[in-house]
């Protein structure tokens, strides 16, 4: 009998009635029910699993070999995952788990991993891409253009893709997303110096169902802030931090044109001024106040309250 099954006829014991009658309690292990024998698919995972952190669940799934089958048929249902932040030593072994277990993610949040390559995230989104909704990538260093080819080809359903700080993000990226994703409510590009003019301009002429967008410290000008006021009607939250090229004129278009605005971030932006802003503060947050500015670091500063990582 191997080790395994000796801790699982242990567990099994352990489960029994203690009756000081009975010598043999192992003669009534074909009786015993455990948790293993609850209906997995109706009980199991929906009603319990589900309820467990990914920590939890993979603590669970060292337990047993029973364990380790029913822990990976719920992460085969499990509908997000979030390792935001998660740089620890061993968070690349169990990421190669979710890669061979997700089957079904709507959701996928990794900013800040800075373990995470293009051979470990392709298989989780090969795996996915008819059903992922949201894509954070934001602070992601280490992976390539070549990572966001099946986001941009294949996931259909794309709603929410998070790219902030992710240098590698070119202006051949934002092309491709042009021509492939129309339906996108939420985009942080946020600090991508690579990103130009001319293609945002052709990008946001695509995109009437963006709600929500963080432009912050990056090269766009009023004209871009026109083309986005006449095509990005939706729009409820922009985040410009930094953006010192634009001026009054940008962001009277978007106040005028965005009727649902209610959030307006325009920090260490010098050349936006009360004349645009005093009209708006009955209605829209703004966090640029009508004193002076302090003094604040552009490069370290990521401001936004409504794109939390």
């Amino acid at each position: 009998m191997s080790n395994v099954e000796a801790e699982e006829l242990h567990l099994m014991e352990m489960a029994l009635p203690t009756d000081t009658g009975n010598e043999n309690p192992t003669s009534e292990l074909g009786s015993v029910v455990t948790i293993f024998d609850i209906c997995w698919e109706d009980i199991l995972i929906p009603k319990v699993l589900s309820l467990l952190t990914l920590k939890e669940l993979f603590t669970f799934r060292t337990c047993s070999r029973s364990a380790k089958r029913l822990a990976e048929a719920a992460l085969e249902r499990r509908k997000e995952v979030n390792l935001s932040g998660n740089n620890s030593s061993t968070i690349d072994l169990a990421f190669s788990v979710l890669n061979t277990c997700c089957k079904h993610l709507e959701n996928l949040h990794l900013a800040r991993c800075h373990w995470l390559k293009d051979e470990l995230l392709l298989p989780i989104l090969a795996e996915n891409k008819r059903l992922l909704k949201v894509v954070n990538l934001n602070e992601c260093p280490y992976i390539s253009p070549m990572a966001l080819q099946p986001i941009i080809v294949d996931c259909k359903n794309l709603r929410v893709l998070k790219l902030s700080k992710c240098q590698w993000l070119t202006a051949g990226a934002i092309d491709a997303l042009t021509l492939h994703q129309n339906n996108l409510e939420e985009i942080d590009i946020s600090h991508c110096p690579a990103i130009g003019e001319r293609c945002l301009l052709i990008f946001f002429r695509k995109l009437n169902k963006l709600t929500i967008l963080s432009l912050a410290n990056t090269a766009i000008t009023d004209q871009v802030l026109v083309m986005i006021s006449n095509c990005c009607r939706l729009l409820e939250h922009i985040n410009l931090v930094g953006c010192t090229a634009i001026s009054d004129y940008g962001i009277i278009a978007i106040s005028t044109r965005c009727t649902r605005l209610r959030t307006l971030l325009v920090l260490c932006c010098p050349r936006v001024t009360e004349r645009s802003l005093g009209p708006l503060r009955k209605h829209i947050y703004i966090d640029k106040t009508n004193r002076s500015e302090p003094n604040l670091n552009i490069n370290d500063f990521y401001p936004s309250d409504f794109l939390i990582y």
